[in-house]
């Protein structure tokens, strides 16, 4: 078991309107799925400069969560609604909907499946074709079940995890479900950048380009590229 801290090596300006659910880097674009109902969106900007591309709002009885891009494709899950939405790649057009086995949280893929998770500690593999699903883990610490997994990346091989209402990123073995690393953001936003909005840590996002891992949260007003640093021990065993 690993434990990290991590520092800023670079941020890039966020609005503070987005309330992340869905992150993601491809292309030199980022992909962004933000929540609420009436407040949904789909989004799809320059990395570079921030300036957004394409815009897609979802329908007002739809809560948007994860996301990810795989192929020609952008797959965006609903929370209660037991939908996944997919798109056309290129211009953000809406294809059509598959359903889910339960809620939708967080959302990346392998280069084939799309793995998902649902606030438990089950993430699932799905086909991305018909979102069957192909198989499960049980994501465990010290033998225990993680629950809350929110935003998913896939990430060298293994799943990073926000876990919802905490400042920490859990590293997940996808064969097992052990967690392998445990990533503490504690303070990364200062305290003097939050507002009566602010919300909590979420979205995690690598960047093919440059091997660059970027964070956020809902409602935060900066998008923040860390670097990990290893501590000795658990944060509350110093």
């Amino acid at each position: 078991m690993d434990w990290y801290t991590a520092t800023v090596t670079e941020r890039k300006p966020q609005s503070r309107e987005l309330f992340v659910q869905g992150l993601e880097i491809l292309d030199d674009q980022l992909y962004v799925s933000t929540g609420n109902y009436g407040e949904s969106r789909l989004l799809r900007y320059h990395f570079e400069d921030g300036s957004l591309d394409v815009s897609r709002k979802l329908a007002s009885n739809l809560f948007g969560e994860g996301l990810t891009v795989l192929g020609n494709k952008i797959y965006q899950l609903t929370w209660r609604e037991g939908q996944m939405l997919i798109y056309r790649k290129s211009d953000l057009a809406f294809l059509e909907s598959k359903p889910l086995p339960g809620e939708g949280w967080g959302l990346t893929n392998n280069g084939e499946q799309l793995v998902y998770s649902d606030g438990s500690a089950i993430l699932r593999f799905l086909e991305p074709s018909d979102a069957k699903v192909k198989r499960s883990i049980r994501v465990t610490l010290h033998g225990r079940p993680v629950r809350f997994l929110n935003e998913l990346e896939w990430i060298d091989g293994s799943i990073w995890a926000n876990v919802w209402r905490s400042n920490e990123i859990i590293i997940i073995e996808p064969g097992s479900g052990v967690v392998t690393g445990v990533i503490d953001l504690k303070g990364l936003l200062p305290a003097e950048e939050r507002r009566a909005g602010t919300d909590v840590l979420n979205g995690i996002a690598r960047n093919p380009k440059d091997g660059g891992i970027w964070v956020t949260g809902k409602r935060w007003p900066w998008l923040y590229r860390i670097n990990l640093e290893p501590r000795k021990a658990s944060p509350n065993n110093p």
